[in-house]
């Protein structure tokens, strides 16, 4: 936050859009439990010892063929962008508005479906757990994360850089947690205020000219009548294209599928985690 000469404080643009990211993951249902999600969209698919190894380690240094890790992120993707198409505010939320005055509820809900979104493909394109802990509040490296997450669904190519970065980082180091530093003080910190301040600069330019119509860009509709499928569907699988392309989707992977038994996976079979 800066200080103009009257002595008045300016608020940093990236710190709007980072409060709308805490936000939005403290609403009911937004934080995905890794586990259980992995064990609920393998099941289908792989058998119990492989999917305690996908738990213990990643899909990838499963073994988990790459055709399943798509489909499993296609149901997922699919029962996401449902919900985003009938979207209205949480119970609990007072009124239109919520937590940051000039924020709508649906705005929050919109976004507590990205980072849902953004957290099933992380987890099933082999990206350890993104919460460190059951704290309400985000730690900064968290923070960085899901900013990228974000950042890249809505087209940042910053952001696809800072992801990549960090991919790297996981897979050489094979770590199970984010790499704490990298992102809070290290070298993808820089990527991710960057990312954070053009989409705080986006959003307060475009909600307060028109709404959240224009920072979410929906196709003839009206947030009080739900979202369309016309923007969340791409964004999503904008992340999943660049998930699928990193290096640690790769390790442990096999041509073979003896072990596997393959069959439809409806995502209202899956138990989401509590928050």
């Amino acid at each position: 936050m800066g200080v103009m000469s009257d002595g008045k404080a300016i608020e940093n643009p990236g710190s709007k859009f980072t409060q709308v990211l805490d936000a939005s993951a403290k609403l009911p249902g937004v934080r995905i439990n890794r586990a259980a999600y992995l064990r609920a969209a393998l099941k289908r698919y792989c058998p119990e010892e492989q999917i305690d190894r996908a738990i213990a380690a990643s899909p990838a240094a499963a073994g988990v063929p790459l055709e399943v890790i798509t489909e499993i992120a296609n149901t997922s993707i699919a029962f996401e962008t449902s919900k985003v198409a009938g979207i209205s505010a949480l119970a609990g939320l007072p009124g239109g508005f919520a937590m940051i005055g000039t924020v709508p509820a649906d705005l929050l809900q919109y976004f507590g479906h990205v980072l849902r979104t953004a957290q099933k493909l992380a987890y099933i394109y082999s990206w350890p757990d993104l919460f460190a802990d059951d704290d309400e509040e985000l730690d900064e490296a968290t923070e960085g994360i899901l900013t990228l997450f974000v950042g890249v669904m809505f087209g940042v190519q910053l952001a696809q850089s800072g992801l990549s970065k960090v991919s790297a980082m996981i897979a050489a180091q094979v770590l199970k947690e984010l790499p704490k530093q990298a992102l809070t003080k290290g070298t993808v910190y820089p990527v991710v205020k960057k990312v954070a301040s053009y989409l705080g600069v986006s959003m307060t330019k475009q909600l307060f000219a028109g709404g959240v119509a224009k920072f979410v860009p929906v196709v003839g509709a009206v947030l009080s009548g739900g979202l369309t499928l016309a923007t969340f569907l791409p964004m999503s699988k904008r992340l999943q294209k660049h998930l699928a392309s990193l290096e640690l989707t790769k390790p442990g992977h096999r041509d073979e599928a003896d072990d596997f038994i393959y069959a439809e996976v409806s995502e209202d079979e899956i138990e989401l985690s509590k928050p």
